[in-house]
């Protein structure tokens, strides 16, 4: 059985910014047919990403699919983005990273993304590794963790 493609960690930052990478592998794996099933662009943190660099997701995704190095795509996002200073960027990664679920529904959505998991492993939710972030659970869904 073919090992299925998964895009990067959130976690692997990319000029200081959490899932940048990840952003220009779902643009690049979902445009070869790779992945279908991955929140896109408009939600999550595809969202929190685009509207905190303030650039044109469409206008992003056409200069990823046209291709270069993670280097020149970065050069692109900072030449096209709102300007943030280091710290900016730092504070935004780490909220990123850190974020959980922050009420009834999105706990209810996190143990449901738990129950998935563990269904796919063929395990109870007990066996799992502890998460409390949404890109812990990323990690586990992924087979990182």
């Amino acid at each position: 059985m073919m090992q299925p493609a998964y895009p990067r960690s959130p976690k692997a930052l990319l000029g200081g910014i959490a899932h940048l990478g990840r952003f220009i592998d779902k643009i690049k794996l979902r445009n070869a047919g790779q992945i279908q099933d991955y929140n896109y662009m408009t939600v999550g943190f595809d969202k929190y990403l685009v509207d905190f660099l303030g650039i044109d997701a469409k206008a992003f995704e056409q200069r990823v699919l046209a291709g270069g190095a993670d280097e020149q795509l970065l050069a692109w996002v900072m030449a096209n983005s709102k300007p943030h200073s280091h710290g900016e960027i730092t504070r935004f990664s780490e909220g990123l990273l850190a974020s959980g679920p922050k009420d009834d529904t999105t706990r209810t959505r996190f143990q449901g993304r738990l129950d998935e998991i563990a269904k796919k492993r063929g395990v109870p939710v007990s066996a799992l590794p502890k998460v409390s972030t949404w890109a812990d659970v990323i990690e586990l869904d992924e087979g990182r963790m």
